[in-house]
């Protein structure tokens, strides 16, 4: 039976061949030749030297959740975000299932100057053209979704257009692969995408088995405080928090408190 993530994979290709089909490919490399990524992983080791490195995550809706926040302006959040302290922003940009748009991710880029990740579900070349050209300066790759050919593939596109990588794995083997394969920021993800259930303790688990120096980002379920505080003890260094930031009625307030240990933040 399909799953959730197939779902997903199945209806982005149709998305990418429809917008493949009506590119104005001149603009679109004019566009990403004009914009210079940022450093989205020296970004991430810079800020974990002295503390945890926060990705912050503008998404209006999930799948599993639904609508998140009503109140969305992407270039307000990111600004809000920069201010209080994110290290990086992720910005979801697929439309179908979270409700996001490349429109957003322009519009955070454009309004900082700390570097941006495409969040969507990568699976095709033209992908990364899109994600330059709207001011990304890095992409997910998500391990579960390609086979190694087709990993690598993507990872050559990547960095042959200047992008970061986040290499997205969900268990032991996904992160071999990964440190196979030379990435070097590998995030971590304790919701399953074949069903959506968030498995917390997938995160401690698992960075007991890293092999490489690549940096490591804990993802999903992140919503205190004390949740950063023990993933750091586990060897992670960057974290990504979306929906406890979100869901508050002041997300930089929220974002400044979870930089705090004195405070947490509800998921």
């Amino acid at each position: 039976m399909p799953t959730k993530l197939d779902e997903i994979l199945a209806n982005t290709a149709l998305q990418v061949n429809t917008r493949k089909a009506t590119a104005d490919y001149t603009t679109l490399e004019q566009k990403a030749a004009a914009h210079t990524p940022r450093g989205f992983v020296a970004a991430l080791r810079t800020a974990a030297a002295s503390g945890p490195a926060i990705i912050s995550e503008i998404k209006k809706a999930s799948p599993s959740k639904g609508l998140i926040r009503a109140d969305f302006h992407p270039a307000t959040l990111a600004r809000m975000f920069e201010a209080a302290g994110a290290a990086a922003l992720s910005v979801l940009t697929d439309e179908s299932f979270f409700q996001g748009s490349l429109e957003h991710l322009e519009a955070a880029s454009a309004a900082v100057r700390i570097p941006c990740l495409r969040k969507d579900f990568m699976v095709d070349r033209f992908q990364m053209l899109e994600a330059r050209a709207s001011g990304a300066d890095a992409i997910l790759l998500i391990v579960a979704a390609h086979t190694d050919e087709t990993l690598s593939d993507l990872r050559d596109e990547a960095r042959r257009m200047g992008l970061d990588i986040l290499c997205e794995v969900h268990d032991r083997e996904e992160l071999n692969r990964a440190e196979q394969l030379g990435f070097n920021l590998i995030g971590v993800n304790s919701r399953d995408l074949r069903t959506f259930t968030v498995h917390p303790e997938l995160v401690t688990e698992l960075a007991q088995w890293k092999t490489t120096n690549a940096m490591m980002v804990a993802e999903s379920g992140i919503g205190t405080a004390a949740d950063i505080a023990k993933y750091r003890a586990a060897g992670y260094e960057a974290f990504l928090v979306g929906e406890a930031l979100m869901r508050q009625p002041d997300p930089a307030a929220a974002l400044a408190m979870l930089l705090n240990s004195e405070y947490s933040v509800g998921i």
